[in-house]
C-alpha cells in the first residue's frame, strides 16, 4: 500500500488479511505477495492491472492475481475493502484474474 494511513486493518485469520483502504491523491501501491479482492464500497476511478485498465465504482469486485503489478487512478473519494488471501505467490501462479 502507499502508506499505512489509507490502510485500516480490520480482521486477520490465518493468511486472509481483510482492511479498509482509502487512497488520497495518488495510488502508488506495488504488487503484492498474495492474491487480493477488492470490493469498491464508495467513490469511483479507473482500475489498472498488468495491461488492462478499466472503470470501477461502487458495487464492483476486482481480483488480482499475487505479484501483478495494479493500482487505481483518476479516482475521487475512493474507499475499497482489500481482502489478502492465500500463500505467498497466489493460488494460481501468474494469474491475473477476472474483473
Amino acid at each position: 500500500m502507499a502508506s499505512a494511513d489509507f490502510f485500516t486493518e480490520h480482521l486477520r485469520h490465518g493468511t486472509m488479511l481483510a482492511g479498509l483502504y482509502a487512497p488520497v491523491g495518488v495510488d502508488e501501491q506495488e504488487a503484492h505477495e498474495q492474491d487480493e479482492v477488492y470490493i469498491v464500497a464508495e467513490g469511483s476511478g479507473e482500475f489498472v492491472r498488468g495491461e488492462e485498465r478499466f472503470p470501477c465504482g461502487a458495487g464492483d469486485v476486482l481480483h488480482v492475481g499475487a505479484g501483478v503489478p495494479h493500482r487505481f487512478v483518476d479516482f475521487e473519494n475512493l474507499k475499497v475493502w482489500v481482502v489478502f488471501y492465500g500463500p505467498k505467490g497466489g493460488e494460481q501462479a501468474g494469474g491475473a484474474g477476472q474483473r
